[in-house]
């Protein structure tokens, strides 16, 4: 079976053949499977009413366990956002009933995002519709290739996931 990529290879092959375009086949193929994912989760989110970056924060205090809530400084290490824009992503998902802020017990200064119930519920039904369209898109591989398949993408993203 050829796809897109095999035939871009052949033609920089042809095109630019002092080039070595062996990481082409992997990494185009990585690229064009990001964006079907993208539109994937896009379609997940909007059938239930959340934007990529809500359900982002929503799910990572849902994982935090119960009482689902952690500090601003937490959610920015677990979503890869700066302060400034975690602020306004808690502001509106507040505005929206969907988390609270609390005192921090252990900070006067400091406070704790927690998840309300609502947004537990809209959190849980999204990863829900998710996993149901990435199972979709995994549909052509056996459980042993996905097997392989998530332990050779761990090597390459593992290094980027442990800089300090």
């Amino acid at each position: 079976m050829e796809d897109e990529v095999d035939r871009l290879v052949t033609a920089w092959r042809r095109e630019r053949p002092d080039l070595d375009v062996e990481p082409l086949e992997v990494l185009s193929r990585v690229s064009r499977l990001a964006r079907h994912l993208d539109r994937a989760r896009r379609i997940a989110f909007t059938e239930h009413g959340l934007e990529p970056w809500e359900f982002d924060v929503l799910t990572a205090l849902r994982r935090a366990g119960t009482p689902y809530q952690l500090s601003p400084g937490q959610l920015l290490t677990q979503t890869l956002v700066t302060s400034g824009t975690m602020t306004n992503r808690i502001d509106r998902l507040a505005k929206k009933g969907l988390v609270e802020r609390l005192p921090d017990p252990s900070d006067r200064r400091g406070v704790l995002v927690r998840l309300t119930e609502e947004g537990r519920d809209r959190g849980d039904s999204a990863l829900a519709g998710l996993l149901d369209q990435e199972r979709a898109i995994l549909v052509e591989l056996s459980p042993l290739q996905r097997g392989e398949l998530a332990s050779l993408l761990r090597q390459l993203t593992a290094p980027f996931d442990n800089i300090p």
